[in-house]
């Protein structure tokens, strides 16, 4: 989770790496059309697409903006 937090973005995090982590920490992992994932954590909807192996650095940032929405912030995953 440390990865969805770190400056500078994190550029290598493996998407199915990064399903796994959300998965652990409760959000559901919905596969959608178009090679679209969307998760749901604590009432909080977002959509992913699936374009690489690994995350964007847009997808980071996109994925950081929605858990910090869900509650969760940098300080409950700092090292």
């Amino acid at each position: 989770m440390h990865g969805f937090f770190a400056h500078p973005i994190a550029a290598n995090i493996e998407y199915k790496d990064a399903e796994h982590a959300l998965a652990q920490l409760g959000a559901l992992v919905e596969p959608k059309q178009g090679n679209k994932i969307e998760l749901t954590l604590h009432g909080q909807k977002t959509m992913l697409h699936r374009n690489h192996h690994t995350l964007t650095r847009e997808d980071v940032v996109h994925i950081r903006k929605w858990l910090e929405g869900c509650g969760l912030t940098e300080d409950m995953f700092t090292l």
